[in-house]
């Protein structure tokens, strides 16, 4: 790693910081570079931009798109949110922005955790010219280790964590699901109106859902309000794998498989949810066996 630059792209997410500090104790000259989209994240992620760049000793520098704004401008003048090949606003605001600042012989580190593997080799797959190093995984951490670091260093997590999200993204990204709209529709409620209304301009809805093996437009006015579990939904994705992985998980099938441990506890989480909501008076007998009988799998699950 000694001839050309080394770019830690961070994101003001906690693995990225904790990944960017690795990768300076490694080369100090290393760049930590940011795809700035501040003005649709939470104001939180400047003071925490502050204090990483001074657990770094460095700046970090900030990159931006010379052709859009934002994320609203990308949506209001492309027409597009997001689709089987990922957000427009990744590809103009993140992705394009970084093609232009790389070099071919640049070592481009990036905060894939030991957590997540398969991700970080889906994502060497699908980008061969990119020399990417994963210093993270290289050293075991994962998630919750970077978030522990942070806390040892006395650096508060960024505000989206404190609130219960699990990704520090830009405020109502549209790659978030139903559990995760309802979520903003009680924290952000200004930014769900605001995507409401900008749906039916641009007559596109974020949400499907599925209807006789079809899929179907969910408008964000249309939303049912207890529709979804943000806890159980798939984590969202904001960087050069956004696309593949969007690909990837419209190309699965519909119907919940027997090996597939995440659609699994989804299915348990749906039907908890909904006794939960319908208070199920009635017939207790079968709701027990029912919810037993879903124990059993998610044991069975963990046990794969």
């Amino acid at each position: 790693m000694d001839d050309g630059r080394t770019i830690v792209w961070w994101s003001a997410g906690v693995a990225s910081s904790v990944a960017a500090k690795v990768a300076l104790a490694h080369d100090a000259n290393a760049i930590v570079a940011y795809c700035d989209t501040s003005s649709t994240e939470h104001p939180d992620n400047e003071r925490f931009l502050i204090d990483c760049q001074r657990w770094y000793g460095k700046e970090i520098m900030r990159l931006r798109s010379s052709v859009f704004l934002d994320t609203w401008d990308v949506y209001e003048r492309t027409r597009w949110l997001v689709g089987v090949n990922g957000a427009r606003c990744t590809t103009e605001l993140k992705k394009n922005v970084r093609r232009a600042f790389q070099r071919a012989d640049d070592v481009q580190a990036f905060g894939f955790t030991a957590d997540e593997p398969r991700r970080a080799e889906r994502f060497r797959a699908h980008n061969p010219e990119c020399n990417a190093w994963f210093p993270l995984i290289e050293r075991g951490l994962k998630h919750a280790d970077c978030e522990a670091l942070l806390r040892e260093m006395g650096i508060e997590l960024p505000a989206m964590y404190r609130l219960g999200y699990r990704n520090n993204n830009c405020i109502g990204c549209v790659k978030g699901g139903a559990g995760y709209w309802n979520k903003i529709r009680t924290d952000f409620p200004e930014v769900f109106a605001r995507m409401a209304k900008l749906e039916r301009a641009l007559d596109v809805a974020i949400l499907k859902r599925q209807v006789r093996k079809k899929r179907v437009r969910v408008f964000l006015d249309q939303l049912d309000p207890s529709s979804g579990d943000y806890a159980a939904e798939p984590a969202i994705e904001c960087g050069l794998a956004c696309g593949t992985t969007l690909a990837e998980i419209d190309a699965t099938p519909i119907e919940p498989q027997p090996t597939d441990r995440d659609r699994l506890r989804r299915l348990a989480a749906a039907v908890r949810a909904y006794a939960s909501r319908r208070g199920l008076s009635g017939d207790w007998e079968t709701w027990d066996a029912l919810r037993a009988e879903l124990e059993a799998v998610e044991r069975e699950v963990e046990r794969e």
